[in-house]
């Protein structure tokens, strides 16, 4: 038979073979049921630094491969985990940690005080963004299973930071290395990394804590479509996806709800353009938004009830203040505003003498138009949709918002000067001292509306120096404290406007144990609990 005809027969072959799958929507990855595949990569995508907690890793969400000092748990209190037991002084300028003693890295050497002491110091020094460990002076191991933390003020927040920072081992730990094989003592251990793909974990049999029923986890970098396609392809366990597919249906997986404390809102730069910038070159100050009366109009006028129903797919819940209903110390007095008041928006705008004079549907003052930018991340569908919908509702006041989609490192230059589409949401209340402490504006992302407001930096002081459960009030004051706030109710120094939930595809298979997850930080932490989940029944193959 001549050559040509059987490879022409071979090729009709296998794009037959080709057609077959894509019209069978994809084969199943074949796994067991001790794996989990899993496409919800903490809502944060591939770490560029790897799994380096002194590098930022996972902070604020569980990091499997290392242990921490303290667990958070369900209704927002705090266990011990590498910690047997922990004080404060009564300052809080001092904390003295206990650790267990029975704890081996998955090198086999031992985790004494001295990791834990030399993981803090170098967190502390390292810059990494997303850690906040600004009031930490030094920690030191008085012995193996001591070790005291000295701050340079008084933090009674610190006790956040014992339960977020995964520990190293001190004698091998390379920070030029260590996020390609990182080593650990949590319930999962390193075995291999594939760049831009995924990353595989497996149980650590020498953990010290409830054993994952897992053997193998597989953590697939993708976000959006492809973990969509991904579970409709029946290819992972769970898959994380934006509220817009929160509608829809796979079979044999239940779309899974969380609650979340993360929120949605735009900050509003509150300084004049006077062509100041910050230490790094980008512009401070918006000749529009610095005008009180168009903060309070943005903040009254805007239907966020609305933008829960649209942009967030009917899944979200408005906020006035960007303190998730859930935190202990949410603000009551500020969630009793009217919303979307656009007849009080307009009333403001026209007592401050902001007119529409040309007819154009824009209201100006003093030959400024009322039009301002807001920025959003480009790859976040929720961010792009409140920019829109926003946009569209600021129209009936008078006020013209353009959007536009980018990604952070060209957002960089505009923080302080446009409006931002952000995401916040920690159970460690002093993400509210980034974001509204005067000293703190300019300062990278920290405080990108430069509020600037004495009674706003005397509840954040009077918080930090308190006890954690009785600081909850001063917390709530930098909202509204019946004369001063960042809310609407005072500076209006931002426009927050909803909370979201997380949506995730979960195998029928799968028991991802909802009862003992934990409220949903921003960025994500759907292994929080991981150790909880269990198969209910055999995959099919």
């Amino acid at each position: 038979m001549d050559s040509k005809y059987i490879i022409g027969i071979i090729a009709v072959i296998i794009i037959a073979i080709i057609a077959g799958a894509v019209l069978m929507g994809g084969s199943s990855t074949h796994r067991a049921d001790d794996e989990l595949v899993v496409a919800a990569y903490s809502h944060g995508g591939e770490p560029e630094s790897g799994f380096d907690p002194i590098l930022g890793w996972n902070y604020l969400a569980e990091p499997l491969i290392q242990s921490t000092l303290l667990k958070m748990t369900p209704n927002m209190t705090y266990e011990n985990d590498l910690a047997k037991s922990w004080e404060a002084n009564d300052d809080f300028t001092k904390y003295t940690v206990k650790i267990r003693d029975d704890v081996k890295f998955t090198d086999g050497t031992p985790l004494t005080a001295e990791d834990v002491a030399f993981t803090y110091n170098e967190a502390a020094s390292s810059g990494a963004s997303e850690l906040n460990f600004g009031s930490l002076d030094k920690a030191k191991a008085t012995d193996d299973t001591t070790v005291v933390f000295k701050l340079n003020k008084p933090d009674s927040t610190f006790v956040d930071k014992l339960a977020y920072l995964g520990i190293v081992p001190s004698d091998s730990y390379n920070n030029e290395t260590y996020g390609s094989n990182p080593v650990g003592s949590g319930p999962f251990k390193f075995v291999q990394w594939d760049k831009g793909q995924q990353v595989i974990l497996e149980k650590n049999p020498d953990y010290y804590g409830k054993q994952p029923e897992f053997n193998k986890l597989t953590i697939l970098f993708e976000q959006n479509d492809a973990a969509f396609n991904s579970a409709k392809n029946h290819e992972v366990d769970v898959a994380a996806v934006p509220l817009a597919y929160a509608n829809e249906t796979i079979d044999g997986y239940e779309m899974d709800l969380l609650d979340t404390i993360d929120v949605r809102g735009m900050s509003l730069p509150t300084q004049p353009d006077t062509g100041k910038t910050t230490a790094d070159g980008n512009p401070i100050g918006n000749n529009v938004t610095s005008d009180k009366a168009i903060r309070e109009a943005l903040n009254y006028g805007i239907d966020r009830t609305a933008i829960a129903k649209g942009a967030l797919n009917g899944f979200g819940h408005p906020n006035f203040d960007g303190i998730a209903h859930q935190l202990p110390w949410a603000n009551k007095e500020v969630n009793k505003i009217k919303d979307g008041d656009v007849d009080k928006a307009k009333d403001i705008l026209k007592k401050a003498g902001w007119k529409d004079t040309d007819g154009d549907g824009i209201v100006e003052k003093d030959g400024t138009k009322a039009s301002i930018n807001v920025y959003y991340s480009a790859d976040a569908s929720e961010r792009q949709a409140i920019a829109v919908s926003v946009a569209e509702q600021a129209k009936e006041f008078g006020i013209e918002v353009n959007t536009t989609g980018s990604n952070w490192d060209e957002m960089g230059s505009h923080v302080n000067s446009d409006l931002i589409v952000w995401g916040w949401g920690s159970t460690d209340p002093s993400t509210m001292y980034d974001q509204y402490y005067s000293k703190m504006a300019g300062e990278g992302y920290s405080n990108p509306a430069f509020e600037n407001n004495s009674a706003v930096d005397q509840h954040i002081d009077n918080a930090m120096k308190t006890e954690r459960e009785a600081s909850y009030s001063e917390w709530s004051d930098v909202s509204w404290d019946g004369q001063n706030g960042i809310s609407p109710l005072g500076d209006a120094a931002w426009l927050w406007v909803g909370e979201i939930k997380y949506g995730y595809f979960v195998d029928d298979s799968l028991d991802i144990s909802e009862d003992t997850a934990l409220l949903q930080p921003h960025g994500g932490d759907i292994f929080s609990n991981i150790c909880d989940w269990h198969r209910v029944s055999s995959i099919e193959k």
